[in-house]
């Protein structure tokens, strides 16, 4: 009797271990991430990074906007492509592989919220997915601990800023540095549209975009939640290729583009 009790309180003791085991497995910060991402099975590369940006963009039906913003704009529920069949579960995937584990924002879908539930169209400000989309990209691009996943453009920035130990972003002076293919540019919104380099580090509402390609006087950038979609734009640059002039004059009068996050890469 004796040796049957002590053998139960053994299996107990280990199950105990096992789940607990588990329970740790499921709370890891990279627990919804892909081995080929984790490992990684290739270097994090720009190439790599602006290849699944434009993969992205691609999926939505390649849209191109160019023109100014128009507050004005209302666009019809069914009309909105984040909740289009097939994309509303795309946006989930940006939220489930670029949240952390645990994070209630990666049960998120482009139409649903973290119980399932679908909310109203008009509220879809409440569920932007534009930083989402971008720590999407770089983790599958394999930067594993390299960058800040949030559903906040600002952690992110502001973590680059400190150079916190171990990440592979660091911010720039947009009148001071010309972005690369794979740097992010970044903009303020709503009440940070004022924001300016030298407010950081701080708290902003903001949008930030992924640079896949570099000509003379132009950038070309990719984002997510832009019309509601993975949005390509044409940004101008000056000629050295900087987002603003040496006085700091922004030369996008469309955005009030005020960061660079210039992305570290393997190669």
């Amino acid at each position: 009797m004796r040796t049957m009790i002590g053998r139960r309180r053994g299996w107990s003791a280990l199950l105990g271990v096992a789940l607990l085991l588990a329970g740790c497995t499921a709370r890891r910060p990279d627990a919804h991430v892909p081995p080929f991402a984790k490992a990684p099975f290739e270097p994090f590369s720009r190439d790599a990074a602006i290849a699944i940006a434009l993969r992205e963009w691609r999926s939505f039906g390649a849209p191109i906007d160019d023109s100014p913003p128009d507050p004005q704009r209302v666009v019809a529920a069914d009309a909105k492509p984040e909740r289009a069949e097939g994309l509303w579960q795309r946006v989930g995937e940006y939220w489930w592989l670029g949240q952390d584990a645990g994070r209630p924002e990666a049960s998120w879908t482009g139409k649903h919220d973290a119980t399932g539930e679908v909310f109203p169209a008009e509220q879809d400000a409440d569920y932007a997915w534009s930083a989402a989309f971008v720590s999407y990209v770089l983790r599958s691009a394999g930067a594993r601990d390299g960058f800040l996943y949030a559903p906040a453009h600002s952690t992110y920035v502001n973590a680059a800023l400190l150079a916190e130990p171990g990440l592979r972003i660091r911010v720039e002076r947009p009148e001071r540095y010309a972005p690369r293919a794979g740097d992010l540019i970044c903009l303020g919104r709503e009440w940070s549209k004022g924001i300016r380099y030298d407010d950081l580090p701080t708290h902003f509402a903001g949008h930030c975009d992924l640079v896949v390609d570099v000509a003379a006087q132009e950038l070309t950038v990719v984002g997510g939640n832009v019309r509601d979609a993975v949005t390509m734009k044409h940004v101008p640059v000056t000629d050295q290729g900087t987002l603003a002039t040496d006085d700091g004059r922004v030369v996008d009068t469309r955005y009030p583009w005020f960061v660079v996050v210039r992305v570290l890469y393997d190669r």
